[in-house]
């Protein structure tokens, strides 16, 4: 098989870009798993999607990419700030830690994703207890924008990384 889109997704952000990239694969050579109904599939290429926790990637997700061996592995997810390049650089560094040597590493596509509301009482339960004001204003701005994502463009962005990655192939 060509290629295998295996991805997680609490939110379904992940989906989404998972579907627009499944969508981008030419031919019938190709299939689609979330990770916990992977079972050992095989494939050339493989675009794997993961959530992000705590700054790194699902264990499933991890216990996937620790597993695959001889594959050219390209990375999908979106974030709650697909902006800020500092965090994005963390956890690409951080997720492509589990690539299992001997595989090649094709590149990430991030962008942002909205994400449940408690995440924004949280935020603004730390802005009442003016806890590190500045940093929780920022982080409500963000959610805030992050309600319209994966939008079109984001899920177009991730159709044109797919085409680019199997280019390379």
């Amino acid at each position: 098989m060509q290629a295998m889109v295996v991805y997680s997704s609490e939110t379904g952000n992940t989906q989404k870009i998972a579907a627009a990239i499944f969508a981008a694969i030419p031919g019938e050579s190709k299939d689609m798993q979330r990770v916990d109904e992977y079972r050992g599939k095989d494939a050339d290429t493989f675009f794997v999607g993961f959530r992000v926790e705590k700054g790194d990637c699902d264990v499933q997700t991890a216990n996937l990419l620790s597993s695959l061996h001889g594959k050219r592995i390209a990375l999908f997810c979106a974030c709650r700030n697909g902006r800020d390049s500092v965090y994005n650089d963390r956890i690409i560094r951080q997720v492509k830690s589990w690539i299992a040597p001997g595989n090649i590493y094709m590149g990430t596509f991030l962008c942002q994703g909205k994400m449940p509301m408690q995440v924004r009482k949280q935020y603004e339960a730390q802005l009442a207890l003016k806890n590190e004001e500045e940093l929780y204003r920022q982080r409500i701005r963000d959610f805030d924008q992050a309600l319209l994502h994966p939008d079109k463009t984001d899920l177009e962005e991730a159709a044109a990384f797919a085409r680019e990655v199997l280019a390379c192939v």
